[in-house]
């Protein structure tokens, strides 16, 4: 029971930490309050919601999704996993 409880313990700093490391590598084109347009083509992040976000950002790391920021935008996102997508989608926007 204790390394299950070490296990999910594990898992979540780490999820957290991630959630920050992408967040500050996010905000260096889109600004600390996800409202400026990044390299001023992307949409206003603040004003998408989760679900909009989630997609988009699985998108563009599967190449359906995207406009001029496709190429560098998919290699923001390779590295992570759906999941780790779809969580990060839910900490900004509405």
């Amino acid at each position: 029971m204790k390394k299950i409880v070490l296990s999910i313990v594990a898992l979540t700093a780490t999820t957290a930490l991630m959630a920050g490391v992408a967040a500050g590598a996010c905000q260096g084109c889109h600004g600390a309050d996800w409202t400026k347009p990044a390299l001023g083509k992307s949409k206003n992040v603040a004003e998408m919601t989760h679900a909009d976000i989630a997609t988009s950002l699985k998108g563009y790391k599967d190449g359906s999704y995207g406009g001029a920021m496709k190429g560098l935008m998919k290699g923001q996102v390779a590295k992570y996993s759906d999941a780790e997508l779809e969580e990060f989608a839910q900490t900004i926007g509405k």
